[in-house]
C-alpha cells in the first residue's frame, strides 16, 4: 500500500482516486471547494462532478493542499489547466525530490502554451520524478468499472513503468511510453478537433463529414507535435488517434457536447454559464493557433475552431472556409 494524493476532484480527478482507493492505496483526494468537499465527506459521492457513483469511504477529502501531498509517495495533478501553476506552486513546500508527480490533465497553459509538464518543471525549477497520464479516458466509464486502456509516458522509461504498475488494474489497462510531449500535445489538441467534431454533427453534415474531420485533425495534430519534437508514432497511439476517436464520437465528451450545440445555433457565452464544468478545448484552441503561428504549421480546423469561439465567425462559415480550401496532396 501507498500513500498517493489526488490534486483536483472533477471527474477524472475524482474518477482515479476512486480507481487507487480501491487497489488498496491510502488515497488523499483535495477538493478546491469547501462546499463540494463537505458533501464528499458525508454522501461518499462527487454529486457535482461524477454523480451517481460511490466512493470508498477511505478517501481522505480534504480541502488542505498539506495534507493531500505532505508524505505521499506520488501525486496525481489533475487541475484545469489554467490553474496547474499556481497549485504546484503552493504544493512545493510539502513535496520532495522523491515524490512521484504524474501529471492528469489535458491541456494548453493560457497565454504561454506550455504543456502541462513544460509548466511543472518551469514551477519546481529543477527535473523532478514526473510522468504524464492519457489516452481515450472518459471518468464516468471508468468509475464504474468498465474496461479502458491509457497511456503513462515519461523521458524515463522506469519512471513510466513505475506510474504503469501503480495504476493498472484488471479493467484499467496502462501501457508505458516514453514520448510526454507527443502524449500532451494530443491530449490537448484533440479537445479543438472534438468541438469541430460537435459542429459537424450539429449541423448535421453526416458520417462522411465526421469521418474526413477526424483523419484531418489527427494530421494537424501529428503535424504541429514532429515539428515541435514529438515522435509520430505517438499519434498513432492511445494518447492520439485513441483519444481523438472517443473524443470526437463519444456523446460524455464535454468538447463534443460543447460543438454540438454550437451547430445547433447556441452562443458560447450562454453555453459557459450554463455549464460549471472546464471545456478545455477553449484554451488549447488558443495555444494550438499561436503554436501554429510560432512553429509556421498550417492547422486549418483548428484556426477556423477558434475563430468561431473568439472571432464571431458562424460554424457555417467554418466548414465554408475549410471547405473552399485549394486542393493539395493529402500527405501535405
Amino acid at each position: 500500500m501507498e500513500r498517493i494524493g489526488v490534486v483536483g476532484a472533477g471527474a477524472w480527478g475524482t474518477a482515479l482516486a476512486k480507481l487507487l482507493a480501491e487497489k488498496g492505496h491510502a488515497v488523499g483526494l483535495w477538493v478546491w471547494e469547501r462546499e463540494l468537499a463537505m458533501t464528499m465527506a458525508r454522501e461518499y459521492e462527487n454529486s457535482l462532478y461524477l454523480p451517481g457513483v460511490e466512493l470508498p469511504e477511505t478517501i481522505e477529502i480534504t480541502t488542505s493542499l498539506a495534507e493531500v501531498a505532505r508524505g505521499r509517495s506520488a501525486l496525481l495533478l489533475v487541475t484545469p489547466s489554467h490553474i496547474l501553476r499556481s497549485v504546484s506552486a503552493s504544493l512545493l513546500p510539502f513535496i520532495t525530490e522523491s515524490t512521484l508527480l504524474i501529471i492528469a490533465t489535458k491541456g494548453l497553459e493560457p497565454n504561454s502554451c506550455m504543456t502541462m509538464l513544460q509548466v511543472l518543471h518551469e514551477v519546481t525549477s529543477s527535473i523532478r520524478t514526473s510522468a504524464v497520464l492519457s489516452g481515450p479516458t472518459f471518468a464516468k466509464e471508468v468509475s464504474r468499472g468498465l474496461p479502458a486502456a491509457a497511456v503513462a509516458a515519461s523521458t524515463e522509461t522506469t519512471v513510466a513503468m513505475q506510474v504503469q504498475n501503480l495504476l493498472s488494474t484488471p479493467i484499467f489497462r496502462v501501457y508505458a511510453g516514453s514520448d510526454p510531449l507527443g502524449v500532451e500535445l494530443g491530449g490537448a489538441i484533440k479537445n479543438v478537433i472534438a468541438i469541430a467534431a460537435g459542429i459537424v454533427d450539429g449541423l448535421g453534415l453526416g458520417h462522411n463529414a465526421l469521418a474526413a474531420l477526424i483523419t484531418r485533425g489527427l494530421h494537424e495534430m501529428s503535424r504541429l507535435g514532429v515539428t515541435m519534437g514529438a515522435r509520430a508514432e505517438t499519434f498513432a497511439g492511445l494518447a492520439g488517434i485513441g483519444d481523438l476517436v472517443l473524443t470526437c464520437t463519444g456523446d460524455l465528451s464535454r468538447n463534443r457536447q460543447l460543438g454540438l450545440a454550437l451547430g445547433r445555433g447556441a452562443s458560447l457565452s450562454e453555453l459557459l454559464q450554463r455549464s460549471p464544468t472546464v471545456k478545455e478545448g477553449i484554451n488549447a484552441s488558443r495555444g494550438a493557433v499561436d503554436l501554429a503561428r510560432r512553429f509556421s504549421v498550417d492547422m486549418p480546423i483548428c484556426q477556423e475552431i477558434h475563430a468561431v469561439l473568439f472571432e464571431h465567425r458562424s460554424p457555417q462559415e467554418a466548414v465554408a472556409s475549410l471547405l473552399g480550401r485549394a486542393l493539395k496532396l493529402e500527405e501535405a
